[in-house]
């Protein structure tokens, strides 16, 4: 936790601020009791009415300057905290950002949206609770003894017994709870997780009915949560019960072992409220020690996950000196790739070898987990390759920087991905200073500019979270259009034309062609009418290459992509088509 305590640099001077007007409060709360006992010692027992008025005016004073010092400490302490947890936040989120994917595959998307919020939260009232109290409790519980001793050395050895056994309560119980608050933590993941699948699979739970089954999983996760947490609760809730008990006690030992010795006059009626009254302060010290120690463990483990992530270095980093870009412009080549995915027993991809240039289209094609989709995520290098190289423009992917190489793709992914905001908001994702005319044009070829006019504000039309407010055809060409508006040197097109109609994938393609005349095409499709008229044809079968060429080569040199043509099109298609 203290790791992440470098975050509050900014606000330095606020907290020495802080530790300031605690101390202050301090002071002005252990002064009170002593001028208590002098206004029954004195001014009761003297029956000095004018003096009684003079220290209670002056007690009420230095208690309204205690308020407001509280006040003041309270505001800017909670200001410090909002600011703290809005830094570490910020910085969690651009770290993620930096991640590859398997980075994210090994964390979870789960666990990072709990640690984003939930942990750091944690930490956020830790710290609330830390600058408020890691003044005021050891202070109140150290001038508390040693103005409980000046006015009785004697008495104050209650305290000698008093303080050891809250102590070993604390210890006792801090030792079950501490390690139940990393399960309650992980617990919190697995209901994040169930959550977030229900809600973005609901089309698919309810379609086939599984609500009932849904129900029954977020039951299960929970109930395993809530139980967790009772069970952790119950420990740690134990210790205001004992901190009460011990207090109570001390208090009638107080009074009982103050009463002799007021009876032996030895001592003051005053001297003992005020000893009373430094007992209380020194008890309620132990127990805000106390509810740090509750608070504390719980945080801990939260920093702890915070710092995983924020130590987590990318397994995918930029170059120390980025290669300079060459005057080769959109070529893609990949030699003899292999890739395997971390843990997996056999290479996704194995001797993987071809070259896209600008101008023509490379499709490719092959069954169910051939790794289609995984050759083109190595183009933007979403992972590293395990042997060979992967080329864009003549240069390894390795050697560019992330952020260059990735200024050269227009990527469209398998799965349409929408934000929240207008239409014109999703397709200028693609270029930030994109006009509206350049918007206009990637929309035409992208042929959504149809059912954009009809939406109720055109291109200012809101989008809702995820695109759920248009269908999956049209969230496919808004996502194609995002990539066209960039006008780039690589076109990727990760299945992209798999929700469109015969029609408006001819129509599309047709539009490309024009659009593509100098950039470097490659389309990942499932359907042969994609892909036929592509000038170089890759078949993909178990990661491997099984044949390269256009339709006509292949029909007589591959038998995989004989198979898969005979499994979409007829006899007299397939005639027609040769």
């Amino acid at each position: 936790m203290i790791q992440l305590f470098r975050f509050l640099k900014p606000y330095r001077l606020l907290i020495g601020c802080i530790l300031v007007l605690i101390f202050l409060q301090s002071l002005s709360e252990l002064y009170l009791p002593t001028l208590m006992a002098d206004i029954v010692n004195i001014g009761i027992v003297q029956q000095d009415t004018p003096y009684i008025i003079k220290i209670g005016g002056f007690m009420l004073l230095i208690a309204a300057v205690g308020v407001i010092f509280s006040i003041v400490a309270s505001y800017v302490t909670s200001k410090v905290a909002a600011g703290f947890g809005r830094i570490v936040r910020g910085k969690v989120f651009s770290h993620v950002e930096n991640f590859s994917l398997q980075e994210f595959d090994k964390i979870g998307t789960a666990s990072l949206i709990t640690r984003t919020t939930n942990d750091i939260n944690q930490v956020q009232q830790v710290l609330t609770m830390m600058l408020k109290m890691m003044v005021m409790g050891p202070m109140m519980c150290i001038g508390g003894i040693i103005m409980a001793v000046s006015k009785d050395a004697e008495l104050s050895l209650i305290f000698v017994a008093v303080v050891p056994i809250i102590v070993l309560a604390i210890l006792a119980i801090s030792r079950k709870g501490i390690p139940l608050f990393k399960v309650v933590q992980e617990k919190l993941d697995k209901l994040n997780l169930v959550l977030r699948e229900g809600l973005t699979g609901i089309r698919v739970v309810r379609s086939f009915n599984r609500n009932d089954h849904e129900e029954k999983r977020f039951e299960v996760a929970n109930r395993d949560l809530t139980e967790t947490s009772i069970k952790v609760n119950k420990i740690m809730a134990a210790l205001m019960p004992t901190m009460m008990l011990v207090l109570n006690f001390s208090t009638i030992a107080i009074i009982w072992f103050g009463g002799i010795r007021i009876d032996q006059g030895n001592m003051q009626v005053g001297d003992l409220m005020a000893f009373i009254q430094y007992a209380m302060q020194i008890m309620f010290s132990l127990i805000m020690l106390s509810m740090m120690f509750v608070m504390i463990p719980r945080a801990s483990v939260s920093a702890a996950r915070i710092n995983e992530v924020l130590n987590m270095q990318p397994e995918i980093k930029d170059p120390t000196n980025p290669a300079k870009p060459t005057a080769v412009k959109g070529v893609v080549s990949f030699k003899d790739v292999v890739f395997s995915y971390p843990g997996a027993e056999e290479p996704a991809l194995t001797n993987i070898t071809f070259e896209a240039r600008p101008g023509e289209t490379t499709a490719i094609i092959g069954g169910t987990g051939s790794g289609k989709s995984t050759l083109v995520n190595l183009i933007s290098r979403f992972y590293d390759i395990s042997g060979g190289s992967v080329e864009v423009d003549g240069l390894d992917v390795r050697q560019m920087s992330q952020e260059s190489l990735r200024a050269k793709i227009g990527y469209v992914p398998q799965k349409a991905v929408l934000f929240t905001g207008t239409v014109a908001d999703n397709i200028r994702y693609g270029k930030e200073d994109a006009t509206d005319v350049e918007i206009e044009h990637a929309s035409t070829i992208a042929q959504a500019s149809g059912f954009i006019a009809e939406m109720p504000d055109g291109y200012q039309s809101v989008m809702a979270q995820g695109g759920t407010n248009v269908s999956g055809g049209q969230k496919q060409r808004l996502s194609i259009a995002r990539a066209l508006v960039r006008r780039p040197e690589v076109y990727v097109f990760d299945d992209s034309f798999s929700a469109l109609d015969l029609k408006t994938d001819a129509k599309l393609r047709g539009a490309l062609k024009g659009e593509t005349t100098e950039s470097t095409v490659i389309i990942v499709a499932q359907r042969v009418s994609t892909v036929m008229d592509a000038d170089q044809i890759i078949v993909l079968d178990e990661g491997k290459i099984a044949g390269i060429g256009k339709h006509k080569e292949l029909m007589e040199t591959s038998e995989v992509y004989r198979e898969i043509v005979s499994s979409q099109l007829s006899e007299q298609e397939r005639e027609g088509i040769a």
